[in-house]
């Protein structure tokens, strides 16, 4: 295992903290940096309770697709369960601290956000980021967990990704073609 899940009581208090977030900080203004588009493909990575599953489904629209991974048991639970309320038919889950089990090159933006710094294995986790982004793709990364220089750092130091945008609350990457 790459990557080890959280105990459950951690899972159930992080959710209500972001439950809480969600509230008074929209996660709208984040992924407008991102600037996903109708029909995307995107991999939401360290998806926990869902909180960007929505709106990416509803952007990405019907002949888009959604991926959401994540470790833990329960976050994939809970994402399934706004999967099925709402009638998401454009979102796949994926339980996994690692594989993403796609194809190569076949995501148009993978969100990495508030997951890096709990990562046992970075530079896996990029290798399997890396393969499974086109050519053309973004990384779309943001961890307030992390200094802004400790992030660039890391990503500098993996060879797979260059910085391409510094938003407000995320740094947009692209890939490293010789990686």
């Amino acid at each position: 295992m790459v990557n080890k899940p959280m105990s459950k009581i951690m899972f159930m208090g992080m959710s209500l903290v972001l439950k809480c977030r969600d509230i008074f900080r929209s996660r709208e203004n984040i992924l407008r940096e991102v600037e996903i588009k109708p029909n995307s493909k995107v991999l939401d990575f360290g998806c926990g309770p869902g909180s960007y599953i929505t709106h990416v489904s509803k952007t990405v629209g019907e002949n888009g697709r959604v991926y959401a991974l994540d470790i833990h048991p329960l976050a994939v639970k809970k994402v399934n369960g706004i999967v099925s309320k709402l009638r998401l038919l454009n979102v796949e889950t994926i339980c996994s601290d690692c594989a993403t089990g796609l194809p190569d090159r076949e995501i148009d933006i993978v969100l990495l956000y508030d997951t890096f710094h709990m990562l046992g294995d970075k530079k896996k986790v990029l290798l399997e980021i890396h393969r499974v982004l086109k050519d053309d793709g973004i990384l779309s990364f943001s961890d307030h967990h992390m200094k802004e220089k400790d992030i660039l750092s890391e990503m500098r130091k993996s060879n797979l990704f260059e910085l391409h945008k510094k938003n407000r609350r995320t740094h947009s990457f692209v890939k490293e073609m010789q990686a």
